[in-house]
């Protein structure tokens, strides 16, 4: 399966589906869009107004991959369930934290 980030000098770009108030804030692992491009699929408790299910969103992709929360940042899907993060750091060390963290979830 094709990976859903985007690989830069400054670290990772990640295509997100947001489910707000989705009970618990987790990773759901790798989903292919109906237009055939992979997105991560992440859960929040958080509900989507003023901006709220983003920051626990840019919270919980910082832990899971082991960044502070300062170098992870919205890049554009602000009020949108699909959603482009930005992770600052090795590309490298940002990939395989990424691979593992989709690789423990089963695909859809």
């Amino acid at each position: 399966m094709a990976e859903a980030w985007r690989y830069s000098a400054q670290g990772v770009a990640v295509a997100v589906r947001v489910t707000p108030r989705g009970g618990r804030d987790d990773i759901d692992g790798l989903e292919t869009l109906s237009d055939g491009r992979p997105v991560v699929k992440v859960r929040v408790r958080a509900i989507a107004d003023g901006g709220e299910a983003n920051r626990a969103v840019t919270e919980l992709l910082a832990k899971a991959v082991g960044v502070p929360k300062r170098n992870v940042r919205l890049l554009s899907g602000a009020t949108s369930r699909q959603k482009q993060i930005a992770i600052d750091g090795d590309p490298k060390q940002l990939g395989e934290a990424l691979r593992r963290l989709v690789a423990t979830k089963p695909a859809e």
